[in-house]
């Protein structure tokens, strides 16, 4: 007997449960444009900056499947993609080492939201170390001159779409619990 789904599951739901949106509520998406506290305006950068960073990496992938060049990918996807792994997992351990928990203190009725970002922090990092696997294993093919290169940009390419809407979802259902928190409750308690 399998089980089923989970709807929360970071690669299969389409938004958070109403549960979880009580405080874009009172503070909804329309409202964070102006006089945002500092912490909430910089989490909104970093969150740009990785919505920047995965449509530039998926224009190149379209890029070479277009042109076929794959000396061209590797010379511009792999600073790209280290790039990306480095900031997002280091973005992603300070969320779950520092703010997540001090957010539970702050507001309790919040846990099960964090809690979920947690599960998301972990398959999202599943995910970084199959790109992480994948950039090296093109890598070495290109160095090496071998004879599966366009194999290995082939799967690399794959991981980098296959990331996109799983990373996109995160980042968006993150803002509606984290952003609003910040900017009505504030990090001190």
């Amino acid at each position: 007997m399998s089980e089923a789904p989970d709807a929360l599951a970071l690669t299969t739901r389409a938004g958070l449960p109403p549960g979880f949106l009580y405080l874009r509520e009172e503070f909804p998406r329309d409202r964070w444009t102006a006089k945002l506290d500092e912490t909430a305006a910089f989490w909104l950068q970093m969150h740009a900056s990785f919505r920047g960073h995965q449509a530039h990496m998926d224009g190149l992938v379209s890029q070479w499947r277009a042109n076929g060049d794959a000396a061209a990918l590797h010379r511009q996807l792999i600073p790209a993609l280290q790039s990306f792994l480095q900031h997002l997992d280091g973005h992603h351990r300070v969320e779950s080492g520092q703010y997540f928990p001090m957010m539970r203190q702050i507001e309790p009725k919040i846990g099960a939201g964090i809690d979920l970002l947690d599960r998301d922090h972990d398959a999202i990092h599943e995910t970084l170390e199959a790109l992480f696997q994948g950039g090296l294993a093109f890598h070495q093919a290109v160095n090496a001159k071998a004879t599966d290169v366009a194999d290995k940009a082939h799967r690399l390419s794959d991981l980098i779409d296959g990331n996109a809407r799983p990373l996109l979802r995160h980042l968006e259902d993150e803002e509606d619990i984290v952003i609003p928190l910040i900017q009505l409750r504030g990090l001190h308690g």
